[in-house]
């Protein structure tokens, strides 16, 4: 018999600490938190044979729509029943808040659709990736092409990633999310907070999810999910985190530049204005 459970979601931006997120949710004995999660593309699957396949649109279509959205809700349900027992739990995967309205549309009068998204400083999310960069030297990289002279810099891998996965799809469906007014649904989490005020913070996350306050250990924070980065063709390691809650550093200007720094305040000021960076 499967349990309906408590369903919430980490959809956050890449490098913003949300796989440390995870694993100190991953503490509390009531909630069973995921690696990054392959379920949304599950649904997609479904979704498109639903709208393209002739046996649904032979049938009447109010009543077609009412089953899919019950198939949506309660396959998500059977899928966490066989993740874990546990009443509670956090999916993580960066599509969700774009499709905000369709999880709304099957999750009803049953459960709020609660997602909270961690955010960093712009120029943080950068020099991390820049640093990953710089520390793959034995391996080839494809982001850099010396013979067409393509990923050759510092500014040149900027705008690469700007304008692709994962960080230019990332802000490109923040900034929807907030033009669409989205963002009232919400919780915003600045990975600085977590990492400098984690109580405080993880207060303010389960008065979100309307849950008990846990008693977390920030000082061991044991690593629950586990995720094999080769699979995507990235460097290991990219999600192992450290077992202690400290402060983040603040390099972007050694690893970036100044120049750099500023064209990102510059070119993403909605970013940075609206999570308070700058």
């Amino acid at each position: 018999m499967i349990q309906e459970k408590n369903i919430f979601f980490n959809s956050s931006l890449p490098r913003a600490t949300s796989t440390l997120f995870q694993n100190i949710l991953a503490q509390n004995t009531t909630i069973h938190a995921t690696p990054t999660d392959g379920s949304l593309e599950l649904l997609f699957g479904a979704r498109a044979n639903y709208t393209t396949s002739p046996e649904f649109k032979a049938q009447d279509a109010e009543l077609m729509l009412k089953a899919w959205r019950s198939f949506c809700y309660w396959g998500l349900q059977g899928y966490c029943n066989g993740l874990t027992d546990r009443p509670n739990v956090c999916i993580k995967s960066r599509g969700i808040g774009i499709h905000y309205r369709w999880y709304a549309s099957f999750f009803g009068a049953q459960q709020p659709v609660r997602i909270v998204c961690m955010v960093r400083d712009l120029r943080q999310i950068y020099s991390s990736m820049e640093k990953i960069f710089r520390l793959n030297q034995e391996q080839h990289q494809p982001i850099q092409d010396h013979a067409k002279m393509s990923g050759t810099s510092t500014a040149k891998r900027i705008d690469v990633w700007t304008n692709s996965q994962p960080i230019g799809l990332a802000l490109e469906r923040l900034k929807q999310v907030i033009d669409e007014g989205l963002d009232k649904n919400i919780l915003f989490v600045r990975s600085e907070d977590l990492c400098a005020k984690p109580a405080e913070t993880m207060e303010k996350v389960y008065a979100y999810l309307n849950l008990p306050v846990f008693a977390h250990d920030f000082d061991n924070v044991e690593q629950k999910t586990k995720e094999d980065d080769a699979v995507y063709g990235l460097t290991p390691n990219l999600h192992t985190i450290r077992t202690e809650v400290a402060p983040l550093r603040k390099d972007y200007l050694d690893v970036l530049g100044k120049d750099i720094s500023l064209w990102i305040d510059k070119n993403f000021a909605w970013y940075q204005t609206r999570f308070k960076y700058i």
